[in-house]
């Protein structure tokens, strides 16, 4: 767990060297980078919608969510985060937040001012490239998640959200095709696909009858990976992960 200024200025630079190339000039500006670490609990607000955004998060443990909320309580999900993602880059730009992200699991965040974040990408190209691609990536994400929820059924959504989760925390150290933790409760996996929660307990339920997944509380065992991904449509051109380090 990043526990210090140093580590987390060390997760930052691991992180847009994931996306592009810099030099030393490039890493040194990163590392004066005014970082402020933050251990939060789980289900904190770390942006409301709304509300003023001056800064920016990198989500560097944990897990959390952004959502919308109708007026009548209901929640959309629409997307996921884990290690190493930077959670609102919109604020680099937009001075008011349009949605929420909060946190799943106790976590822990990086906070930089949106000005100084701003300038950086200005003054150094390679920083601003791998900014914009994280930028891209999410939107990528997003066009992904619109067909889920639109065009899936309740078996294919849930096996493509599985799909996601594990590729993208296999590519930052968490778990693999085979295995991972799965912090969301049934209701939130809900509202990340459009299903109640006793849907989404039916249909775990099928896939584990199926033989494709299994689960031990909150860790979820793939029995057959090719099954899910099948069942799931799942192809991870979206998620881009080959344009890291490729420029």
């Amino acid at each position: 767990m990043v526990t210090s200024r140093t580590e987390l200025l060390q997760f930052v630079l691991r992180k847009i060297e994931s996306m592009t190339r810099l030099d030393e000039d490039d890493r040194a500006a990163l590392r004066r980078l005014p970082l402020r670490i933050e251990c939060v609990p789980a289900d904190y607000y770390l942006v409301r919608e709304g509300a003023g955004a001056s800064r920016c998060c990198l989500l560097a443990d944990g897990y959390a969510c952004r959502h919308k909320i109708l007026r009548n309580g209901r929640r959309q999900i629409v997307s996921f985060h884990v290690r190493g993602d930077i959670l609102d880059l919109q604020h680099l730009l937009f001075p008011i937040a349009d949605h929420n992200v909060q946190t799943l699991t106790e976590s822990v965040v990086g906070w930089v001012p949106s000005r100084e974040l701003r300038q950086l990408a200005h003054e150094r190209p390679a920083i601003g490239d791998a900014l914009w691609r994280d930028t891209l990536i999410d939107a990528s994400i997003f066009r992904e998640w619109v067909l889920n929820v639109g065009q899936r059924d309740a078996r294919e959504r849930i096996a493509h959200l599985l799909c996601e989760f594990a590729a993208r925390g296999h590519a930052v150290g968490l778990g693999s095709a085979q295995g991972f933790d799965l912090p969301m409760t049934q209701a939130e996996i809900g509202d990340a696909t459009g299903l109640t929660a006793v849907h989404v307990n039916r249909t775990l339920r099928v896939l584990k009858e199926q033989g494709v997944i299994a689960q031990d509380r909150r860790q979820l065992i793939v029995r057959d990976w090719p099954s899910l991904a099948r069942i799931a449509g799942f192809h991870p051109r979206y998620l881009h992960s080959s344009v890291l380090r490729a420029a």
